[in-house]
């Protein structure tokens, strides 16, 4: 059975990545790498205030294309709708939208990583709207964690039950 799901909207505020990334040689690793170690020295996650929730989402949106084109990049917490954004951050709002969720299990980030490549393989009806990640307490032992993959898709309908 495949996990799907209806979700959204889902109000954010962090950093986003000041140029696009792809994944042409795995310059996305790099840009994406790069920007977690902002997020964290930055201590983006303690400045944001009233968050919802104390997971961390890394986005994927603004697609030139598909996978193989150039995208944006945002790492954040939820927020709820009219929090105020403090200077040196950023507010990201994914709208509702049916997705297709894929688990990653295991050392961190090579299972991410693995996971990624197997989704640019599969035949998966993706939208290439706003993908994400979901980093919660499953999350915290990256020699053997867990994390959510949220994929855009164009309708759930078609998935099988």
């Amino acid at each position: 059975m495949i996990d799907t799901m209806n979700r959204g909207p889902i109000y954010l505020m962090g950093i986003a990545l000041k140029k696009k990334t792809c994944n042409e040689n795995g310059q996305s690793n790099v840009d994406c790498g790069n920007h977690w170690r902002e997020f964290e020295k930055r201590q983006v996650a303690a400045q944001i205030p009233d968050k919802s929730g104390q997971e961390i989402y890394a986005v994927y949106y603004q697609y030139e294309g598909d996978h193989t084109k150039p995208y944006a990049y945002f790492i954040g917490c939820p927020v709820g709708e009219n929090t105020p954004t403090p200077e040196g951050l950023d507010k990201l709002v994914i709208p509702r939208s049916d997705y297709l969720i894929v688990k990653a299990k295991g050392r961190i980030p090579d299972c991410i990583s693995s996971a990624w490549q197997k989704i640019w393989d599969a035949q998966f009806p993706r939208a290439y709207r706003y993908d994400f990640e979901v980093y919660d307490q499953r999350s915290r032992d990256w020699e053997n964690g867990e994390i959510d993959i949220f994929l855009s898709v164009n309708t759930i309908s078609s998935f099988p039950e």
